[in-house]
């Protein structure tokens, strides 16, 4: 366990703002980015990169291009075409919600936050209770766990599993396949993460057209069955074509699976390393809902986000082209201090806190209530029965810059 003064970013500096290229990042830069997210919101926080895109890493010219939809387009068939070429990667990404400006964005995200609707993701608090209570038992007297491998991935993955009704038996190839198409958002890929993505995309469509196949014939209620209300769905009279049905089926676990456990492993190993924060949930624990907040913008889940602009336009005072990529960098945005006090602080009683974990505006995270559900619920059932846990060995990153976490979080349960 460390002191409460952990986390702290160094004192940045100019020149590592003038060298930064997300292409080809520092030494050091996956394990702790904040230094050099720090220099550049300091230093250049409207960033040409080498590659002619431009890095933001301030609040407020986030918020701003979250808001103006018309000008900075989510839309990536541009942007991936070059990356992915004619293939299964391509299709899920350019297809699933969150890569798509409207109409079809509106169309879609209406129907998932039809299935995903408060009444649904109320309904889901007893199972995620069960669930975690289950997994907490089964780390009972073993001494040494991992964090990650034996709670936190397991939680979204059966959680999603039950929105959509996945038979347990069949749930075993989830992870992998989410953790591979998700892989394949990196800003450079190797031939092999490409081929593993591709084929994770193809396994998964072959398991959903037989698993809708089966559900057409043997609906489930659709209020508890969110495949079934997304098959029998209807906004505004549209319904899901067949595949905008199976793409987004993937972008529901995906999303909703390593951001997920991404926020609660970030959450434990935070917890540990501020005492006195771990002090104050323990005394209250209804801070466990600020604190998962503040967990999602100290180590955001997702880190960057991307748009592309569809005119001329500037941003933080500079002219950017028609065809300009932008990358928006959460990571910084969420420790910028003209909109939090002390920044690199862990306040498990942070308020206000507008963090961008999970983004804004149109395009804010349509299955957010269900992730806060998890993490609520996972932190605090854990801190009741493991009150005294601690980090032990090494904690391993999961070695990406789109998404923050860890593969393994050993820990000692006391």
């Amino acid at each position: 366990m460390t002191t409460d003064t952990a986390g702290l970013a160094p004192v940045p500096s100019a020149e590592a703002a003038a060298r930064f290229d997300l292409r080809a990042p520092p030494d050091g830069f996956v394990d702790d980015p904040f230094p050099i997210y720090r220099a550049l919101r300091e230093h250049e926080p409207v960033r040409r990169m080498p590659d002619g895109s431009i890095f933001l890493t301030r609040h407020a010219d986030l918020e701003a291009v979250y808001k103006d939809t018309a000008t900075f387009s989510s839309d990536k068939r541009v942007e991936f075409a070059p990356k992915y070429g004619d293939s299964p990667l391509f299709r899920h990404h350019t297809t699933s919600l969150v890569f798509n400006d409207p109409p079809l964005h509106t169309r879609v995200r209406k129907i998932l936050a039809g299935a995903l609707n408060p009444r649904a993701v109320s309904a889901l608090e007893a199972d995620v209770e069960a669930l975690v209570d289950r997994l907490i038992t089964a780390m009972t007297g073993r001494g040494q766990v991992d964090l990650i491998e034996d709670f936190a991935a397991a939680i979204p993955v059966e959680v999603i599993g039950n929105l959509l009704a996945i038979p347990h038996d069949e749930r075993e190839p989830l992870r992998d396949w989410s953790l591979a198409i998700l892989g394949a958002l990196e800003p450079v890929l190797s031939p092999e993460q490409m081929e593993r993505g591709n084929r994770a995309v193809s396994d998964f469509l072959a398991f959903l057209e037989t698993l809708v196949a089966r559900r057409r014939r043997a609906p489930g209620d659709p209020d508890r069955d969110v495949l079934t209300r997304l098959i029998q769905g209807e906004a505004d009279g549209d319904r899901l074509s067949e595949a905008e049905l199976l793409q987004n089926c993937i972008f529901i676990l995906n999303a909703g699976h390593e951001t997920t456990t991404n926020l609660i492993g970030n959450a434990l190993w935070l917890i540990d390393r501020w005492p006195a924060e771990r002090a104050r949930l323990l005394a209250d624990p209804g801070l466990a809902r600020t604190a998962v907040e503040e967990a999602l913008r100290l180590e955001s889940s997702n880190q960057l986000g991307n748009r592309i602009t569809t005119a001329p336009t500037a941003i933080g005072g500079i002219a950017l082209d028609t065809g300009t990529r932008v990358t928006l960098c959460i990571g910084a945005a969420n420790r910028d201090p003209a909109v939090f006090a002390d920044p690199d602080r862990f306040d498990v009683g942070r308020q206000p806190n507008r963090h961008l974990g999970y983004a804004s505006g149109p395009h804010q995270c349509v299955g957010m209530a269900v992730a806060r559900l998890e993490g609520r619920i996972a932190l605090s059932r854990f801190l009741r029965r493991f009150p005294c846990y601690r980090l032990t060995g090494t904690a391993i990153r999961t070695g990406r810059l789109r998404f923050r976490g860890f593969q393994s979080l050993p820990a000692i349960l006391e």
